[in-house]
């Protein structure tokens, strides 16, 4: 499944994890969909390898396009192996040494942007981690209170993995089959233009959906994985138009009503990236479970010395019971048979982007007044 994550990510046909030494190069396990003809057990000769290089060098090393890599136009790997892209992650164990790599190919130039390779980089520490308890599980445990731990990093880490292939395989690959078959369809010569027009629509919005699921699944590991939620404030800045471009993306992706009201009379030291895709993430929520007749209210505005921005929507109410895990990753509303899109990334890095603010994300929910999620952060002036 971590093949198939790292192929879907990047587009590229054959996907690896390699055994890489000194003088060895193993295939351990591989998802081949170019007929390159590595199985788990193959070798190939170290020196003719650019993970020999990865090793060396302990970086990654990406190529979207041999052809114009000053590097490697002209390096003799690529016309041995016959592939034009490529990606290769070094495979570091806690005691710092290289076990291996995670890498993939493709005869075919690939654009490989910073998503696909925290991905790559994100699954290589997964596979590092598991190694290395296999180890600790050879070695035993001499304390019970290390055991413990140790166990207990152990869940999170196979949790984690779990994650990580849920997200793949139930979110991402949705989109991805939404474009396929539209391009498929375009292709046909009998399309009318209204229709091809259309598709090309669909095709934008399952394309803007992926985007925010890879944005959501980064954000979520770099917390996971102790990093958190970066934010870059080093100025004030006015965020009215910040936000207006988010509600009129929303708008026009959903097609969807949105009512609101912004009252922001100075700039604020804040991200505007991350308070757009804080904003962003509530409005998909609003409209993936609220009534998809009835319009979505924005209000923003600064009180009482705080940023307060709040989204509502109408439909069923969320239970007083399911408020606490909300917020929580891959928290989903079951009462909804929409929630069933999604597996409940928004909120939680909403939250996580409103925490590192200095802020916190609030829900209320009625028949009567519909449900809101506000968020209360500190309104700081240049």
């Amino acid at each position: 499944m971590i093949l198939d994550a790292c192929g879907t990510a990047t587009g590229m046909g054959f996907v690896a994890v390699a055994r890489v030494t000194d003088n060895r190069w193993i295939t351990c396990a591989s998802r081949d969909r170019v007929n390159f003809g590595l199985t788990p057990g193959d070798e190939l000769d170290v020196a003719s390898t650019i993970c020999s290089e990865v090793r060396a060098c302990r970086s990654s090393i990406t190529i979207s396009d041999v052809d114009d890599s000053e590097i490697y136009r002209d390096h003799p790997t690529p016309r041995q192996y016959g592939f034009k892209s490529y990606i290769s992650v070094p495979i570091i164990k806690s005691d710092d040494s290289i076990w291996g790599t995670l890498c993939a190919i493709d005869p075919n130039p690939r654009e490989i942007g910073s998503h696909a390779e925290q991905l790559f980089t994100i699954f290589a520490r997964l596979i590092a981690r598991e190694l290395d308890r296999q180890d600790e599980l050879t070695k035993g445990r001499e304390e019970l209170a290390e055991g413990r731990a140790t166990l207990q990093t152990e869940r999170d880490t196979a949790r984690l993995r779990e994650e990580f292939i849920a997200i793949v395989g139930h979110d991402l690959r949705n989109p991805i089959a939404a474009v396929t078959s539209g391009l498929r369809m375009i292709e046909k010569p009998d399309i009318s233009p209204d229709r091809r027009a259309m598709l090309v629509f669909e095709m934008q919005r399952a394309l803007t959906r992926a985007s925010q699921i890879i944005t959501n699944l980064m954000d979520f590991a770099r917390g996971r994985l102790g990093a958190g939620i970066d934010v870059n404030a080093p100025a004030s800045i006015d965020l009215v138009p910040v936000f207006r471009d988010v509600i009129g993306e929303i708008e026009q992706i959903a097609g969807q009503p949105v009512l609101s009201s912004i009252d922001l009379p100075r700039a604020l030291v804040a991200d505007p990236q991350r308070l757009a895709q804080l904003l962003s993430n509530l409005l998909g929520n609003a409209v993936a479970h609220g009534a998809p007749n009835q319009p979505i209210s924005v209000d923003i505005a600064e009180r009482n010395g705080e940023l307060v921005a709040s989204v509502t929507n109408q439909g069923t109410p969320i239970p007083p019971e399911m408020h606490p895990s909300l917020f929580h990753p891959f928290s989903r509303n079951e009462s909804n048979q929409k929630g069933l899109q999604g597996l409940g990334l928004g909120l939680y890095i909403a939250s996580q982007i409103a925490l590192a603010h200095g802020g916190r994300l609030d829900v209320s929910s009625s028949a009567e007044a519909g449900t809101t999620f506000t968020l209360h952060m500190p309104a700081k002036p240049a």
